[in-house]
């Protein structure tokens, strides 16, 4: 959801709300970039690490070796700084990402309410009918986010494969792949539908259903983290296998391009189906205080940057 609107006559403009969720995002991706960085390679990692009766040091060892790569045999503080790569794709891909999503969402709903509010109460009932306007609109908007992929392909391959990017700048990777940026566009679309769906209509569940809110903006904070917490565990779940084979796509070098079906075949039959989860467990942990950082920080700069656009200080 959108951070919640001033109360009464006041009211952050949409300027201000697109760059307060872009700085929240700057800031949120400074903190749990490498979080991100381990749950990208380890669902691109297609070896097992427990189990097959191995010991437990020789897991643990994969584990830093994956997790780590050449860093795996430096100090601390190296391989902290080795969880850091595409650093500024992810930027751009993330500040992209909130103001779009931030803004994009309550434009879809808006719009599905105008055309068509009484067909969905008409179909789920008043309460139900709002909830899943809110879901519908944030599927929508999911699907509209592959149009960010090039970004997203970029960031993953410098967190999984950085080898593709040996002598090559960003304008000529751009200039030497095209449309090949776009490789994984219908999985990542695969994704997106299901996963913003519960994203959305999570939260919008736990607000209508759980603490009885009419108007979903006038949830404290409290509530809306724990609808966020809801709906984003019921999204990542939702969205895990896809997500899973999309990244596996993207993590490919440039020039040993893989199908998602011929990914998904040699899973089954060589990794089971829990493959389709690797990854899930860090990205679950990181949701909570990865949601509750950057909804804190965009509830502050929001009207912070309002009051400066306006030129006023109270």
């Amino acid at each position: 959801m959108s951070p919640p609107a001033g109360s009464g006559k006041y009211k952050e403009s949409g300027t201000a709300r697109l760059l307060g969720s872009g700085a929240s995002g700057i800031l949120e991706l400074f903190t749990f970039h490498p979080v991100d960085t381990v749950a990208k390679r380890l669902m691109s990692n297609t070896d097992k690490i427990f189990g097959g009766g191995q010991p437990v040091s020789q897991s643990l060892g994969k584990l830093n070796q994956v997790i780590f790569r050449d860093a795996a045999g430096k100090a601390t503080v190296s391989k902290y700084l080795s969880l850091f790569p595409g650093l500024g794709y992810a930027a751009g891909y993330k500040v992209a990402q909130r103001m779009y999503k931030f803004g994009g969402q309550p434009v879809a709903r808006d719009f599905l309410e105008h055309h068509y509010g009484q067909a969905f109460t008409r179909l789920f009932g008043e309460r139900n009918g709002k909830a899943m306007m809110h879901a519908t609109a944030g599927s929508l908007i999911g699907i509209g986010e592959v149009a960010l992929l090039p970004l997203d392909v970029l960031k993953i391959k410098r967190q999984t494969n950085p080898e593709a990017f040996r002598g090559r700048g960003l304008l000529k990777i751009v200039s030497d792949e095209g449309m090949a940026l776009y490789r994984g566009a219908g999985w990542t679309m695969l994704r997106n539908a299901p996963g913003s769906f519960a994203l959305f209509g999570g939260s919008a569940f736990v607000k209508e259903f759980v603490f009885g809110l009419d108007n979903y903006n006038h949830a404290t904070f409290m509530q809306n983290f724990f609808a966020s917490i809801g709906g984003a565990v019921a999204s990542l779940t939702v969205s895990a296998p896809m997500d899973v084979i999309k990244t596996r796509i993207q993590a490919r070098s440039f020039d040993s391009p893989e199908s998602g079906m011929t990914i998904l075949r040699r899973m089954v039959q060589q990794e089971g189906v829990s493959s389709f989860f690797k990854g899930l467990t860090p990205k679950i942990l990181v949701v909570g205080p990865k949601l509750v950082f950057g909804f804190t920080l965009a509830q502050f700069f929001i009207p912070t940057i309002d009051r400066m656009l306006k030129g006023t200080h109270s």
